[in-house]
């Protein structure tokens, strides 16, 4: 989390200092950053981004948490859009994902190098700030009638499997260079896969 003085910063110093930090953590992973670049880049002394953020790794879970809050409202407005249908909101959502062009190669570079710690900020777009084993106040979109589940941890535990295919689809897509075509193909093929064993004969 940042500090607190960074939290105070004047919005334009703020936003600078975001630029800079989107710049470096777009051009390598995590590991290979360098806060040399960042401060250079924001213009500002070494010592003034230890006064914001304790390391790298602080900056950058503060702009993949930022985006993933973002993330997650667009997917509960999707959710809304139809009607709390879990299956072509997931197809939309997928399609945002891996169409997105701002920040591309942020995104391109957490999923390539993805480590636990990655991968469960990710996981919030479904579950919230919550502790782990718990759903989020969006659930409350979503339709369940024609899903065959019959109790919330039922529906836990498809939600990480939704989110375990929606990760490897979007990994898979930067990975192997797929077109945003090749790749939505992909995905629609496994969610309907998913979607057969899963829907009410009688819905």
């Amino acid at each position: 989390m940042p500090k607190i003085t960074f939290i105070n910063l004047p919005e334009e110093k703020k936003q600078t200092l975001i630029a800079a930090m989107k710049k470096e953590f777009s051009r390598v992973p995590l590991y290979g950053a360098s806060i040399s670049n960042i401060v250079k880049s924001a213009n500002i002394p070494r010592g003034s981004f230890y006064q914001y953020f304790e390391d790298k790794e602080d900056a950058f879970f503060f702009l993949l948490n930022d985006l993933v809050i973002h993330i997650r409202n667009n997917f509960i407005v999707l959710l809304k859009k139809y009607d709390g249908d879990l299956f072509p909101t997931m197809i939309e959502f997928y399609q945002l994902i891996i169409m997105e062009e701002e920040d591309v190669h942020f995104f391109k570079n957490a999923f390539l190098n993805m480590t636990y710690k990655i991968e469960l900020s990710f996981s919030k777009i479904f579950r919230g700030q919550e502790h782990s084993g718990s759903l989020s106040d969006f659930l409350s979109f979503l339709n369940m009638n024609n899903l065959n589940i019959s109790n919330q941890k039922e529906l836990f535990h498809l939600l990480q499997i939704v989110f375990t295919i929606t990760l490897r689809n979007v990994v898979e897509k930067f990975a192997k260079d797929l077109s945003n075509q090749e790749a939505l193909a992909n995905y629609k093929m496994e969610m309907n896969l998913l979607k057969s064993g899963l829907i009410r004969k009688d819905s």
